[in-house]
């Protein structure tokens, strides 16, 4: 089994193990096994933020990521509600479901083929209450403007977001707006809060998914990320694509409404569809196994991640999502998905093992097998 792109915990118990091997009887089967071990042990050890400053990194949704949230957010204000660590919370109000969610964006550009930072952050918080099972309903938004930041480009973010708003069905009903001195922003910055309701029977996880399971992904991966690059002038590759960015309510709906089998549906932010494989193994201490010819990835996009020497898999998607349904229900998934004009072009990339439990497996178009574990770097900053 190959282990490229191991985070640093596993290079450490692959060499752990390595330096052990001498005089170790076993085939091997055995040997990969005592590997395999090991490194779940290094996996289940109680997280710890090891570096003294916050680096970008830290926001990139991989493995940092998540040891920040576990080790400082979640140790502080664990409770029930956020306890999941999902898109969105579950809140249980009198006989009522909501759901709710918040986030920030840092775009650079702020304008970028296929959108801006104004839909995006409508966009981004409509899709988490989505694939949390609900229907969204209420937006709030925080605007933070750097002092000379020109007005007409502001008017243009805010008839984006109203826009948006209006293809989703949500009304953006409160908001703040502060304003930082020049050279301490980066023109403008938005965080947005949403309120969705839940279906009072339907509960969706990514805990709840189990070996047999099918894992979908809605469509091609990767081009909000390559595109934000391409529109900042990072690579030389002239390519007509455009940011996925897109309300995914109608689609998530469909499948609610079309599979009884559908176990859980994540969007695919940062740390792109990797991220989210792993979250899905972790919790639900499953393998995911993935056929690497069967992700959807556009030729611009392979392309220019050829060039940066990074996977598709990790890429940033604003309009892509990942679901997991049972197994018996993959071609039915599918059909729903593909009937909407946003999943004309989803896949079942892969299925839900039981062995090795907590791992991603992608089995390659070369043959054999590699580990995709969490992304450990930040390479694409300041996407989403």
């Amino acid at each position: 089994m190959s282990t490229e792109r191991l985070a640093p915990w596993a290079e450490q118990a692959m060499t752990e193990h390595h330096a052990a091997e001498h005089g170790t009887r076993g085939g091997p089967g055995e040997r990969e096994q005592q590997v395999l071990d090991r490194i779940d042990r290094a996996r289940r050890r109680k997280p710890k933020v090891r570096e003294e400053r916050i680096t970008s990194a830290h926001g990139a949704g991989g493995k940092a990521t998540q040891t920040l949230v576990e080790a400082v957010f979640l140790d502080a204000f664990r409770n029930s509600m956020l306890e999941p660590l999902g898109d969105a919370a579950e809140l249980p109000v009198d006989s009522a479901r909501l759901a709710m969610t918040t986030d920030s964006f840092v775009v650079s550009p702020l304008f970028f083929p296929g959108g801006n930072i104004g839909d995006l952050a409508v966009n981004g918080t409509v899709n988490d209450l989505a694939v949390s099972g609900a229907t969204p309903r209420y937006l709030s938004c925080g605007f933070i403007l750097e002092e000379g930041f020109e007005v007409a480009d502001l008017r243009r973010i805010v008839s984006s977001m109203t826009a948006a708003a209006e293809a989703a069905g949500v009304s953006l009903v409160t908001g703040d707006t502060k304003v930082v001195g020049k050279g301490s922003g980066d023109g403008c910055y938005l965080n947005t809060t949403g309120v969705g309701t839940l279906d009072p029977d339907r509960t969706l996880g990514i805990h709840t998914a189990r070996p047999g399971d099918a894992v979908l992904v809605s469509g091609p991966v990767g081009d909000h990320g390559v595109t934000i690059m391409l529109e900042r002038g990072e690579l030389e590759i002239d390519a007509d694509l455009e940011s996925d960015t897109a309300p995914l309510h109608g689609l998530c709906r469909r499948l609610l409404d079309d599979v009884p089998g559908l176990r859980a549906m994540r969007d695919a932010t940062r740390g792109g569809v990797a991220t989210i494989l792993n979250e899905v193994a972790r919790a639900a201490d499953v393998s995911v196994v993935v056929d690497e010819d069967a992700v959807p990835v556009r030729a611009e996009v392979r392309g220019a991640c050829e060039l940066l020497g990074i996977d598709p898999l990790y890429v940033a998607c604003e309009g892509r999502f990942v679901a997991i349904v049972d197994g018996a229900e993959a071609d039915a998934a599918l059909a729903a998905l593909r009937s909407e004009p946003l999943g004309r072009e989803a896949a079942v990339i892969g299925h839900i093992g039981d062995d090795p439990p907590g791992l991603v497996l992608l089995k390659t178009a070369f043959g054999g097998t590699r580990i995709v574990d969490l992304l450990v770097g930040d390479p694409l900053p300041r996407i989403c």
